[in-house]
Formats: structure tokens, C-alpha cells, sequence
């Protein structure tokens, strides 16, 4: 008997009778479940510490690709071995085991952008840390993209008021520049850079603060400095502290720069502050120590002075055609003892276009901000200053210059006459004119006013001790006018007479008679 009847036999009747239906339907739905082969290249951990993991089967990966680990890790191809690939993780490595597969995903790291970000605090990949839930942002952008061209480039015509006085008057940032802070450890680097974002309160950039390899407590007063005294809605927090994987500290300042980008290339402002592109160094120099790359000078691999280049490069002024956005870097550097030949701050001096450098010995005797006037410049934001300003600063800055001479001399102990004693007691009230205290930036009005009325000799009387006074006078008086804060911002060309009207507004308000001071 054929076995396939006697089975037909065996099935019940009513179910025999609804088998033809059933076979009818099954046909009809198996090309709805039809699924094309699918090829995937899976390897696997070979070794894993400090950060990295030596992949092996993975041979059609490329240099940068994004990979997963077990448990949703990821890390990117840092380093393409004939055997095997060097993968930096971006997650903490405790959890990563030899053996774990590894599955590509044919993409590059990417990071979250958009006006969602605005107002949190994030990691290098975008993910939440200040406890306020997911960010709903859509698009994203590649962590690492090209610098604008030349021919993308427009001149960099406006400032950035950085808030510090000391910056604004003597060495002014443009937009679309690269000023490097650069300093001992605790000259007060951060604070001119905090103080920049937070003079950012009344003005449409957008901020985004960048800590790299920084102890957790820096990070949170940064962010609590923000949210008190700034404009937390126009910032973006990005932390990848000193505890996190070596790969988010490395990824961290380009993460940055694409979020700022962002906004940029949508025709607005942007300013991003890099702390610190040393520790940055340092952690690029780790990572590639591990990769068994080749040693240079002072232990640094050959490619930092690139890494750098191409980070910094993405600051500029973009030209009308290109929607006239701005993106300015702030990068902060560290040194030792002093040292700005050392090869990352000589690296760094070079990339960027000025640096506002910070004196030890100023900090210690008190001389905030410790700004160092003979070793700091800016090469193009001169060009960006207010006339108004720049004719009040003109003479100051060489008679400041001399005042630092003349003082050097003075602690010889030796006789001077009366017009060196003058122009050290001029050169002492400019200084504690520059001089004022971090978390509180002044606006361009009461800058201008300052300048103005110290060119005037206004505050000569009384000495520094009087100065905190006069400058409480200056504030109250310019919050009263409107009309004289509007003078005071004016940032064309200076009408005839202007300035002397200025003059005589102010000398009303302090009481003094106005006298020239050559």
C-alpha cells in the first residue's frame, strides 16, 4: 500500500477536508516570508586592555569603521594590521572577553546634532549624563568631517566679546578664529574660557564646552556655572572625563565640533572651547603607544600634529554663499613650568591664530586674569575691534609695555624721578583696570566706558583703591542711559566729536574734570 494514502487514511475527516484549503493559503504566504541570503562577517576578540581590542576575522573592515561588541560596546577601527585590526573602544572595556564576537556595521562613528542638544549635557556620542532622558535628535553627523575650503571661507570681520577685558581690549577675538589658551596648570585658563561662555548670556552664539580627561568637580562647576549665570539654553555640554574610556576622551573634541557645526552651516554662530587639547595629547599619544605605533619626540606619535590640524581647521568664517556662519575655537593648552617650546604647545602655537597666554607669577601675587601681555597676540581679531575701542586702547597698550620695563628697574631699588614714578603709578591703575574677578564678565559698554575714561585720566584720582567704586559709577550710569550704551557699542566709524562728548559724559558721571594724559 502506498504509504503516502495510507497516511491521507489516517488523517480524520474534517481535518482531511480542510488540508487542500490550508495547503492553498500556506503557498500563497510563503513568498511574504521569503527572506534573500544574507552575508555578514563576524570576528572575534583576540585580546582586550587599556582601552583596546585586537579583532581578528574581520578582513573586509576599513580604517575607522564602527564595530559592535557583545552587550551593544562599541569601538572603531584604529589601526589595520595585516592579521588583525586595533579597535578603540568607546565603552568600558571590563565587560569586553576574549573570545566575544564582533559584528560590523559599515558605518563610521557618528554623533546626534540638532537644536535638541541645546540645554544638556552629553557624552562623545551623544548620550545623555545630565539625567533629563533621551535626547530626540534624528539626524547625525560623521564625528570627523573636512575642513571648509578656502573658497568656503569669508574674512573674519566680527568680534566675539569674550566678556574679560584683558582679551577685548588688547587681543580681540574674531569669529571664525582659533585662539589658543595656554598656561600652567591653575593659571586660570578655564576660568577665561568659562567667562567667555557665560558673556554669551545676551548675544545669539551658540556655546559648546568640551571637557576632555577633566575630574569629574571641574566638569560639574562648569555646567553649574552655565545654568546659574550663563544661558544654558544656548549650550551644549560634551564631558568625556578622566574616568571614561581612553576612545570618548580621544573623540570627544570632534564630537564637539560637529554639533557646533551643525548650526554653523545653517548660517549662525557658534563658539566651542576645547579643555584641554594637552590631555587630549596625552590620551592620543596612550592610545597610539598601544597600537605599537612608532615614537616621536617627547613620545608623541608622528600624526598629532595632524590629529590637531584637522580638528582646529573646522573653525571659520563661511562666505554669504555658504549661509555666512561662524564657528570660533577657543582650544586651551597646558604647560610646564612655563614652557611654551615644549612640542604640544609649540604644535598648537602654530595651528592656531593667536594665543592668550597666562603667567604663573601674575597668579600668584594676585594679578587676575594672569594675563602675560608680552608673549600674547591675535594675529586677525585686531581687525574686528570696535574703532571706538581701539582708539582708547591705542596708547594704553604702549604705555603698559613701558610700565612693565620701568617696574622690572624699580625692584633694583634704585632713584627715580618723578616722571618714572608717574608713569609706574599710571602703569599700576591700568593693571588694576585690566584686573577683575572670574564669573563676572563685562559688557562691551562698560569695557568701552573703562578705556575711555582711563585714557582720559578719570581715574587717576585716587588710585586703584578708588577704581571698584568708579567702576560701580560707570555700570549704574550706562544701565541708566540708553542713549549712552548705545554710544558706547557703536562699532562703525566714529562720528566727529563723539569720543570728546563721551569724555565729558563720563567725567560728569565720576566727578572729575577731563584732562588729556599723554
Amino acid at each position: 500500500m502506498n504509504p503516502a494514502a495510507a497516511q491521507a487514511d489516517s488523517v480524520p475527516e474534517p481535518l482531511a477536508a480542510s488540508l487542500p484549503r490550508w495547503r492553498s493559503a500556506a503557498a500563497a504566504r510563503l513568498p511574504e516570508g521569503a527572506r534573500p541570503a544574507h552575508f555578514e562577517e563576524i570576528g572575534s576578540v583576540h585580546a582586550t586592555g587599556d582601552g583596546i581590542a585586537d579583532i581578528r576575522g574581520l578582513a573586509g573592515a576599513r580604517l575607522g569603521e564602527l564595530l559592535r561588541l557583545s552587550g551593544d560596546r562599541m569601538g572603531y577601527a584604529a589601526s589595520l594590521n595585516a592579521d588583525s585590526i586595533a579597535c578603540v573602544l568607546l565603552d568600558d572595556s571590563a565587560g569586553v572577553a576574549v573570545g566575544d564576537a564582533v559584528h560590523r556595521t559599515g558605518d563610521i562613528v557618528r554623533v546626534p546634532v540638532g537644536e535638541a542638544l541645546l540645554g544638556r549635557v552629553v557624552d562623545p556620542l551623544g548620550r545623555p549624563l545630565d539625567g533629563r532622558g533621551p535626547i530626540a535628535s534624528t539626524e547625525r553627523l560623521p564625528a570627523e568631517r573636512p575642513a571648509p575650503s578656502v573658497l568656503d571661507r569669508a574674512l573674519v570681520q566680527q568680534q566675539v566679546h569674550t566678556g574679560t577685558l584683558a582679551v577685548d581690549a588688547l587681543f580681540p577675538l574674531g569669529r571664525g578664529q582659533r585662539e589658543l589658551l595656554i598656561g600652567d596648570r591653575g593659571t586660570g585658563k578655564t576660568a577665561i574660557a568659562v567667562d567667555a561662555v557665560l558673556a554669551q548670556k545676551d548675544s545669539e552664539l551658540i556655546c559648546v564646552y568640551i571637557c576632555v580627561g577633566q575630574p569629574s568637580e571641574s566638569a560639574a562647576a562648569v555646567v553649574a556655572a552655565i545654568e546659574n549665570l550663563g544661558a544654558p539654553e544656548r549650550c551644549i555640554v560634551v564631558v568625556a572625563g578622566g574616568s571614561d574610556a581612553p576612545g570618548l576622551q580621544w573623540l570627544a573634541p570632534f564630537a564637539g565640533f560637529s554639533m557646533a557645526e551643525w548650526f554653523r552651516d545653517r548660517g549662525r554662530h557658534a563658539l566651542v572651547v576645547v579643555d584641554d587639547l594637552t590631555q587630549h595629547a596625552a590620551t592620543h599619544r596612550e592610545l597610539a603607544l598601544l597600537m605599537q605605533q612608532p615614537p616621536g619626540r617627547e613620545a608623541y606619535p608622528g600624526d598629532i600634529f595632524h590629529v590637531h590640524a584637522r580638528l582646529l581647521e573646522r573653525a571659520a568664517m563661511l562666505s554669504p554663499e555658504r549661509g555666512g556662519g561662524s564657528l570660533t575655537a577657543l582650544p586651551v593648552a597646558c604647560t610646564e613650568a612655563g614652557n611654551l617650546s615644549a612640542y604640544i604647545p609649540t604644535n598648537l602655537i602654530s595651528i592656531t591664530d593667536g594665543q592668550i597666554a597666562l603667567n604663573a607669577r601674575q597668579f600668584e601675587l594676585g594679578q587676575l586674569p594672569a594675563v602675560d601681555t608680552g608673549l600674547s597676540v591675535s594675529r586677525i581679531g585686531g581687525k574686528t575691534q570696535a574703532p571706538l575701542m581701539r582708539g582708547a586702547v591705542a596708547q594704553l597698550r604702549l604705555a603698559y609695555a613701558q610700565f612693565l620695563e620701568l617696574e622690572g628697574f624699580a625692584r633694583f631699588g634704585t632713584e627715580l624721578d618723578e616722571r618714572v614714578q608717574a608713569q609706574i603709578a599710571r602703569g599700576r591703575l591700568i593693571r588694576a583696570a585690566l584686573g577683575q574677578p572670574h564669573l563676572a564678565p563685562q559688557n562691551p559698554a562698560l569695557q568701552v566706558a573703562l578705556m575711555i575714561a582711563l585714557q582720559a585720566g578719570l581715574l587717576d584720582a585716587g588710585g586703584p583703591q578708588a577704581l571698584p567704586a568708579k567702576l560701580l559709577q560707570l555700570g549704574d550710569a550706562i544701565a541708566a542711559d540708553a542713549n549712552l550704551a548705545a554710544a558706547l557699542r557703536t562699532r562703525g566709524k566714529v562720528p566727529a566729536g563723539l569720543q570728546e562728548r563721551l569724555r565729558t559724559q563720563l567725567a560728569q558721571v565720576l566727578g572729575e574734570p577731563t584732562m588729556a594724559v599723554v
